[in-house]
């Protein structure tokens, strides 16, 4: 019940589909646009960087503001960073599959960077480099391909390492059995994300994938 509970909390928080309320501002519906996506992407190459910012900005917080809820809820328990991680991806369904917009959100990469941002502060100050290394993962891959896809799932792929390994040094004080089922619900969410990107790992194949910077084709 509790993790249904966590899950609940996630997807609520996860329906403030911040690239479509900025789309709303602007008098531009982000669905309808670029690549339809509701992201910061696409609501970066269609509205701009300030768009693009905000939309980063309020898809973090909320992946933030359902971790801290579920944190705080469950704060005697022994295993509150799973149930936590369970709000992360109660997060992702609610933002990637908002039921008002007919499931059609976003694909969860600002979402993971709430989650980077929230885990850094698990055990400091060795944890903050949680930040960095994940940030310098989506850079590199950016910079040298100038596609920010390969760069979302660079990212992602490497959070999914990161913490299975601060996992296994202790770090989040549970069991085994607690700290295998956080990682499974991480290479879950990871796995949606790569599904979730199909489209771009396709034309990336085909050599078709629109770079950063670029015209969109």
């Amino acid at each position: 019940m509790e993790r249904l509970i966590c899950l609940a909390v996630g997807y609520v928080c996860g329906l403030f589909q911040t690239g479509y309320i900025v789309g709303e501002m602007n008098h531009v519906d982000i669905r309808k646009q670029g690549s339809g996506n509701a992201g910061t992407t696409n609501a970066l190459r269609v509205l701009g960087w300030k768009a693009g910012a905000l939309t980063f900005a309020g898809d973090v917080l909320k992946c933030v503001v359902a971790f801290l809820i579920v944190y705080f809820m469950y704060r005697g328990s022994d295993c509150r960073w799973l149930l936590a991680m369970y709000a992360g991806a109660g997060v992702t369904l609610g933002h990637n599959f908002p039921f008002y917009m007919n499931f059609k959100g976003g694909k969860g990469i600002a979402v993971m960077a709430g989650l980077v941002v929230v885990n850094s502060f698990c055990h400091l100050p060795a944890s903050l480099l949680l930040i960095p290394v994940t940030l310098v993962c989506f850079l590199l891959p950016v910079v040298a391909t100038r596609y920010i896809s390969v760069g979302s799932l660079t990212a992602y792929t490497v959070f999914l390492i990161e913490m299975i390994v601060i996992g296994q040094w202790g770090w989040f004080d549970m069991e085994q059995a607690r700290c295998t089922e956080l990682y499974v619900i991480l290479a879950l969410m990871t796995a949606l994300a790569w599904y979730r990107h199909r489209a771009n790992i396709k034309r990336l194949a085909a050599g078709e994938e629109n770079k950063f910077g670029a015209k969109k084709k």
